[in-house]
């Protein structure tokens, strides 16, 4: 009857509204009888995990039964990422399906930009130009980074014969890339992948992505020296010795008779092992491709060990007086400055002071790779080694390389490193003499006070004498910064300064 009445008597809706009141449906899921049981629903489909996928960009060789070994091109699956530095992964090469630590900066996401050989990243142009004209790479040559001068873009840097030529690649509004309109691409991939085809205006065809030379370092020996980085001095063998100092000896060592370190061991005495683990706890923490990273220590008896990565050249005082100008050319020698300077530059950004930068605590790689050392040890060293100079008791440090200020008064500033420079760039230029020749260091105190400043080497371009002038300003704050000291030195012979060549000169 209330259907009936709902549907053909709808002017009562007024009189009797309760007729019209909408019907509660039964609920589908419920059983039509109490008696039944009821049914639970099939649980939501569970989500589809996303593979994370990874290409390794370098050779790695297992440092601990713990690591997984892989080589450059391989693909791998990562299936633990909660370390940040290293991460559990398996090769998708391999049948074993065994799991292994792997260091994080090896690899690079499938299908990503970071993943192409060809991408280097945000190197700089003349590091670019570095790289490719280096032996091994062909006409042809090129490399793919990150723009200097504009967020979000990039360059294309092309070895042409005994020149780079380098090339920017410009975005559209609408996305993708282009180095000259008449040809665009969506992907950078593609982009590479047509001038690969054809030279299509470019200095020459693309051939082949420019060799790195230069393996990242890892963070830490392996994944478990990271935060626990007092090792076992029965891990370590010393192999050979590379040189001694004031201070104690360096060696070429093998950490688990498998991974190539070097090991500076102190003489007993020359540190409080307090001071030294509170220094070395900051020193961990700095890195930079132009730094030692420190990888771990001994100091659980003497003497105290300190382990690193290995530079197979050792230091830069020895470096020079090794080749002799035999192979080191002008561009060689500001080169390897400007690499020190970057190094300094970064120490500079985080507030921390060397305090002892000199020829001889700097350390070569192959390809002229240079790297600061020894960054903080100065504050926390006891000597009475007579090339070093007693301010006052407790302060001692090493004359002809130091600050008027810091002699005088014991302050160290990161203005006083800016200082040292000046003498490690003499040091660099004179193929690693002594400063102040023939001068004792009463002497240098002395003539420092009325004004004297070394003169320019015969061999020294008298721009770089300027810099070097420059690091000798009597009043700290008129000397340079280490970041205006880097690009000074990186740009030295740069005279166009449109390096970059315009797509309006291609032809068809």
């Amino acid at each position: 009857m209330g259907n009936f009445i709902r549907t053909h008597c709808a002017c009562l809706r007024c009189i009797c509204p309760c007729v019209f009141k909408p019907v509660k449906l039964k609920d589908p899921d419920r059983s039509l009888s109490p008696s039944e049981p009821t049914l639970p629903r099939p649980p939501p489909p569970e989500p589809v995990l996303q593979r994370k996928i990874y290409v390794a960009l370098y050779d790695y060789s297992a440092r601990t039964p713990e690591d997984l070994s892989f080589e450059a091109g391989e693909m791998l699956e990562v299936t633990d990422q909660s370390l940040d530095n290293w991460w559990l992964a398996r090769s998708l090469w391999r049948d074993d399906n065994k799991q292994g630590y792997i260091p994080s900066n090896y690899v690079a996401l499938d299908c990503s930009i970071e993943a192409q050989p060809y991408f280097f990243g945000a190197i700089k142009r003349v590091d670019a130009e570095k790289q490719l004209l280096m032996a091994g790479n062909g006409n042809g040559s090129f490399i793919v980074r990150e723009s200097e001068s504009k967020l979000g873009d990039y360059s294309l840097s092309v070895r042409d014969e005994d020149t780079v030529k380098h090339y920017k690649i410009r975005r559209l509004d609408e996305g993708g890339f282009f180095i000259t309109k008449r040809a665009t691409f969506q992907t950078l991939t593609e982009l590479v992948n047509h001038y690969l085809r054809k030279q299509d205006g470019l200095c020459t065809h693309l051939r082949t992505p420019c060799r790195k030379v230069e393996t990242p370092v890892t963070v830490g020996l392996s994944y478990n020296t990271v935060d626990h980085w007092e090792i076992a001095r029965d891990s370590l063998k010393l192999i050979k010795k590379l040189g001694a100092g004031t201070f104690g000896e360096v060696w070429q060592g093998v950490w688990n008779d498998r991974t190539q370190v070097a090991i500076k061991t102190l003489k007993t005495g020359t540190m409080a092992k307090e001071d030294f683990l509170r220094e070395a706890q900051i020193m961990k923490r700095l890195r930079h491709p132009k730094l030692i990273q420190l990888y771990a220590v001994c100091t659980v008896e003497e003497p105290i060990y300190i382990i690193t990565e290995l530079m197979k050249n050792g230091s830069l005082l020895d470096y020079l007086h090794i080749n002799q100008g035999m192979t080191l050319t002008i561009n060689d020698l500001l080169e390897m400055s400007a690499q020190v300077a970057s190094g300094m530059a970064y120490l500079e950004a985080q507030n921390y002071i060397h305090r002892d930068l000199a020829a001889r605590n700097v350390l070569v790689g192959e390809n002229n790779i240079c790297k600061v050392a020894d960054f903080g040890l100065a504050r926390v060293f006891m000597t009475e080694d007579e090339n070093v100079y007693e301010a006052r008791e407790g302060a001692r440090f090493p004359v002809k390389w130091t600050a008027p200020e810091a002699i005088h008064s014991n302050k160290f500033s990161i203005k006083s490193d800016v200082w040292s420079f000046g003498i490690l760039l003499y040091e660099i230029i004179t193929l690693g003499k002594m400063p102040y020749p023939g001068m004792s260091n009463y002497q240098v105190i002395q003539e420092l006070g009325r004004g004297y400043r070394m003169p320019c080497p015969s061999e020294c371009p008298p721009a770089l004498y300027e810099i070097m002038v420059d690091c000798w300003k009597d009043k700290d704050f008129e000397r340079p910064t280490f970041e205006t000291l880097q690009w000074k030195l990186e740009d030295f012979f740069e005279t166009d300064l449109s390096a970059y060549t315009d797509a309006n000169i291609f032809v068809s």
